[in-house]
């Protein structure tokens, strides 16, 4: 009997901080969704130049918590992660009319969807970070992380160095405070 209301309170416990997490990035959805294309884009270059910065580190970090790959491949990810990317999408409109085509009279509006969630392998747990943080903020969305149990302290690394840069607001600084599975145990390889 003792186990099952241990059981009801762990699983009210994981709920409560799980609606925490959604209620922080709601509200820092809320602010973010009506930042300019200019203020995006400023946000998303601060961060590629972040990430790229601290890539080997990262890097170095990923490889002696999981142990898998090596940490000089794993630094070469972030840089893909960063600055790659940025520069395949860092030209697309995000904000406000994206299309128009007045002949068939249809305008295409962008609209960020929200607040949503980011799932991290063991194998790439902060190149994934890095390319799903920058995705969830070129869209103007908020984002909450589940960190693979394996890759929790790389992760969480990861998402605090983004999320601490100058040129990010103080209320946008929430949109990664989800970090799920931070308090979970954390199994054995």
């Amino acid at each position: 009997m003792a186990q099952a209301t241990m059981e009801q309170q762990e699983t009210s416990d994981v709920e409560a901080s799980i609606n925490d997490l959604v209620a922080t990035a709601q509200a820092a959805f809320n602010e973010y969704q009506h930042f300019s294309q200019e203020q995006v884009d400023s946000i998303c270059e601060a961060m590629v130049q972040t990430a790229a910065a601290h890539a080997k580190e990262l890097g170095e970090l990923a490889f002696r918590e999981t142990g898998r790959g090596k940490s000089e491949d794993k630094a070469i990810k972030n840089i893909y992660a960063s600055q790659y990317i940025w520069k395949a999408i860092k030209d697309d409109k995000t904000v406000g009319v994206i299309a128009d085509d007045p002949g068939k009279k249809v305008t295409e509006v962008a609209e960020p969807l929200g607040v949503i969630a980011g799932v991290t392998p063991v194998t790439n747990p902060t190149s994934t970070v890095i390319f799903k943080i920058l995705l969830a903020l070129k869209t103007r969305n908020a984002i909450i992380f589940s960190l693979h149990p394996q890759a929790l302290e790389c992760g969480i690394a990861t998402a605090r160095l983004m999320r601490t840069r100058p040129k990010l607001p103080v209320r946008l600084r929430d949109w990664s405070a989800g970090l799920l599975n931070q308090a979970s145990p954390r199994p054995t390889r």
